[in-house]
């Protein structure tokens, strides 16, 4: 008897099923992409008990035909793909055929769809078609997948907890509302919304509607080309970032995938400008000719192979630093307090459409400056009562607090109103005439306004607008506990990491420095030997040139030996071994480490051993000269490692700490309206 035979079709559905169909999460993402390929506008995903007792996927797409029902169900059927040339053209996010017939094997599936006309049911269970008949249904398709791994019991204790699944779920749904915005996507579980989208278009819109719109308006938009490849979306302002890479959304060709080198490049573009371990969050849209990709690499298609990895690596570092470097990168104090957050989960959403502005600082085009203008509050004449009555037309919001009264000078003879002929009496205008000048409260937070009502300012999108100077004149006031310096500006008060401020000077000057080709190299007395196993010395003859460049020059002292008779001018004294030897790591540690990335880190190194430290005193020539540096720098906002340099208070913000912007009283115009 022969040993080897052909495995059912069942049997052999349900061992692509493992491939295919690893969890509900899988079952959402194959039923959602055919939904897509068919030209859907509209999708609603519905599950129960985190997919495993029912999942349904409900589309307006194209729908199927009634002869095309049952051929739908087998293996490697498709309408996507018809010779081996249309491999390399793959434009649709399906196309081998295994997504039904895999899901059917280890599943209850029924499937009504319709293409305008007379609609039909297929009843699939277990891989075997119970029923096909006709049934009436709108144009689209219904697909309902019921007691999922019901006969592959086995495949249930490898997934994870209810929670976790349904995270998985949500996750999915979430990036292809990220990659077809122009979708409205909708997921329910258990009677309960997780997301919705409008389907308009409009990415920046969904990213508000999926991360929030506190964070939606932390990111600004990118948009970068060659000839080969365009890349567009949307990137965090280093502020906004994560503790992992989950958050970013590499979007190929309309295709969620996961790619390494690409993730990497972005990471990139940032430079120093975010904290070690820390990463942004980002959707990146990435269109290119479908020739220079090849999808079929993975059963998910997931991972997909790029030609010219290279330069799409390149152009999407350097679009990301392009974009950022037009940013003021300074953090606003009020913004991180926790009270400002509360505030914000509270009030904000319910007040603000999803493409409008902060209106924290906005003002009316024609309103009196703010305090936070270039004249400090304090400055501004205070009107007297007389001019204020007179200027009733057009109250103009208050200068300047006003003095407080002793208990001695407040009036206590009440007035009292009884109709509107009461107002004229000489104690109500005394009374108007009093509070007409006090300011008006910012409401919920923002900025204070006028009392007429005036058209409020908004943005066609949630991005900041490119600030016309982008880093302030400091003037020094002081430094707190020989950490921290303070300063002065026309906007407010800024607070300085010393230390981070004089790493960041530092920095640029080295980078610089290690950059130039100089034969300005100190001579060892006593040279340096270092001792490495034979494995280290041999990988270490591969980089001889790298090292080269930083003016370190290895030569060969013995089998296990290396000597060091000279070293660059730069180097800190009584630091020479220490940092020879840490650059010597670097290169063993990361191997392929080019000269660009070996400088770089030479100069992070370098800037750091040099810095002042905390709990250094500085004299007030020191501090001046630092600020003054620290303005002509490149990137004066963050220190290599991605620490901030300085924060910003505003003077509205000081104000409403001291508890100076009030709640208004009623002057008697607002009375017997």
């Amino acid at each position: 008897m022969a040993k080897i035979h052909e495995l059912a079709s069942v049997l052999a559905d349900q061992i692509a099923a493992g491939e295919v169909v690893e969890r509900p999460a899988s079952v959402v993402k194959e039923l959602v992409e055919n939904a897509v390929d068919a030209h859907s506008t509209q999708i609603d995903i519905t599950v129960e008990e985190a997919g495993l007792q029912r999942i349904s996927v409900v589309d307006d797409g194209d729908g199927i035909a009634d002869e095309d029902t049952e051929m739908a169900f087998k293996r490697h059927a498709t309408s996507k793909i018809t010779d081996r040339r249309d491999l390399f053209r793959i434009k649709s996010l399906g196309f081998r055929g295994e997504a039904l017939p895999s899901i059917a094997s280890v599943a209850d599936v029924t499937l009504t769809t319709s293409t305008g006309g007379v609609g039909t049911l297929i009843h699939n269970v277990g891989g075997i078609i119970k029923e096909h008949t006709a049934a009436e249904a709108r144009k689209g398709t219904t697909v309902t997948v019921n007691d999922l791994f019901g006969n592959v019991p086995a495949r249930l204790k490898y997934l994870k907890s209810p929670a976790t699944e349904l995270a998985r779920i949500t996750d999915i749904v979430n990036r292809l509302a990220l990659s077809y915005p122009n979708i409205a996507f909708s997921l329910v579980h258990n009677g309960r919304e997780l997301t919705r989208t409008a389907g308009r278009g409009d990415l920046q819109q969904v990213i508000a509607g999926i991360y929030g719109v506190q964070n939606a308006r932390k990111m600004v938009a990118i948009n970068g080309q060659n000839p080969d490849f365009q890349v567009k979306g949307y990137v965090s302002l280093p502020e906004l970032t994560r503790a992992s890479r989950q958050y970013i959304s590499l979007l190929l060709n309309g295709r969620y995938i996961h790619n390494f080198q690409l993730s990497k490049a972005l990471v990139a573009g940032y430079g120093s400008k975010l904290m070690v371990g820390r990463y942004p969050v980002a959707v990146l849209d990435i269109t290119m000719d479908p020739l220079l990709v090849d999808v079929n690499v993975h059963p998910t298609k997931q991972e997909v192979r790029i030609s010219q990895e290279p330069e799409l690596t390149k152009l999407i570092q350097e679009t990301v630093f392009k974009r950022l470097s037009q940013e003021n990168l300074i953090p606003d104090v009020f913004n991180e307090m926790p009270q400002n957050k509360r505030e914000a989960a509270t009030t904000d959403q319910l007040t603000m459409a999803l493409n409008d502005v902060s209106a924290k600082y906005d003002m009316s085009t024609t309103a009196t400056p703010t305090p936070s203008s270039s004249v400090s509050s304090s400055e501004k004449p205070v009107p007297a009562p007389e001019e204020s009555a007179a200027a009733t037309p057009q109250p103009a919001v208050a200068a300047g607090p006003q003095p407080l009264q002793t208990p001695e000078e407040v009036p206590v003879a009440p007035v009292v109103i009884h109709d509107r002929a009461d107002f004229n009496q000489p104690a109500a205008q005394a009374f108007d005439a009093k509070y007409r000048t006090e300011q008006i409260a910012a409401p919920l937070g923002g900025a204070v306004v006028q009392q007429q009502s005036e058209p409020v300012a908004t943005s066609a999108s949630l991005n900041h607008p490119i600030p016309t100077q982008r880093f302030p004149q400091l003037r020094y006031l002081g430094q707190v506990h020989g950490t921290y310096l303070l300063a002065e500006a026309d906007d407010g008060l800024y607070l300085i990491d010393q230390h981070a401020a004089q790493e960041r000077v530092n920095y640029e000057f080295y980078r610089q420095a290690i950059g130039e080709v100089s034969d300005d190299e100190q001579k060892l007395l006593v040279p340096i030997v270092l001792d490495y196993p034979t494995t280290d010395i041999l990988e270490l003859t591969n980089h001889l040139e790298t090292l080269a460049t930083v003016g370190i020059h290895l030569e060969s002292f013995g089998p296990n030996s290396l000597i060091v008779h000279e070293h660059p001018t730069w180097f800190k004294a009584g630091q020479e071994t220490d940092t020879i030897k840490e650059m010597i790591d670097w290169v063993l540690k990361d191997g392929k480490i080019s000269v660009a990335a070996f400088r770089e880190k030479t100069a992070i190194m370098m800037s750091c051993k040099r810095a002042i430290k905390a709990n250094h005193h500085l004299d007030d020539q020191q501090a001046r000269a630092l600020l003054k540096k620290l303005a002509t720098a490149e990137n004066p906002f963050n220190c290599p490692h991605g620490r901030p340099v300085l924060v910003h208070l505003t003077d509205q913000d000081l104000e409403k700490l001291f508890k100076r912007i009030q709640d208004p009283h009623h002057s008697g115009d607002d009375w017997g309206e």
